[in-house]
């Protein structure tokens, strides 16, 4: 009986020295550890791609109808600033319109209109809208769109804007309304 003691306690050394990795000497029996299998780590690999593909495409897909609420909002409220803006000329049209009705004096009513005609063009000049100066300039198609032609009362008229039939305007420099003219020829 005690013979098999100290074999068993040098059984247990031995098993501790081929196991515990940092003792060194050939003793030491170093297995590696089994790899998964090769099809399990590629299809967990699969599903990981997968995943960040699905939360990409729903990131993106929150990011387009939150850009696209965003756009409709501000086409609904684009004029806002101008509407606003024209309120206090129509409120000026409204009693221009009473006084007309109440008020016999030409002159005043004349005066009066043409305070309200001055107030509406510096509204729309404070917006960015510029009027196109087009007389005596030469006719550009870029800018001016022919009603008609007539003979030029001068030489130096031919080819050029005569008369202005409707008037043309920028907004910030860029043409919004072609000007309608007639020109020389």
């Amino acid at each position: 009986m005690e013979e098999s003691i100290p074999n068993e306690m040098e059984q247990n050394i031995e098993n501790e020295l081929n196991t515990n990795e940092n003792v060194p000497g050939t003793d030491h029996v170093n297995e590696p550890v089994a790899d998964e299998d090769p099809i399990t780590k590629l299809e967990a690999e699969l599903q990981e791609q997968k995943d960040k593909y699905l939360r990409l495409m729903a990131e993106f897909d929150n990011y387009r109808r939150r850009t696209s609420k965003e756009r409709l909002e501000l086409i609904q409220t684009a004029g806002k600033d101008v509407i606003v803006s024209m309120l206090d000329l129509l409120d000026d049209c409204d009693r221009a319109e009473k006084q007309l009705q109440s008020s016999d004096d030409i002159a005043a009513q004349k005066e009066g209109i043409q305070l309200v005609f001055n107030k509406l063009r510096s509204t729309m000049q404070s917006k960015g809208v510029k009027v196109m100066e087009s007389i005596h300039e030469d006719f550009d198609v870029e800018k001016h769109e022919a009603i008609t032609e007539i003979p030029a009362p001068t030489e130096d008229l031919k080819g050029k804007v005569i008369d202005d039939i409707i008037k043309g305007y920028y907004l910030n420099d860029k043409i919004i309304r072609f000007a309608k003219v007639v020109v020389g020829k």
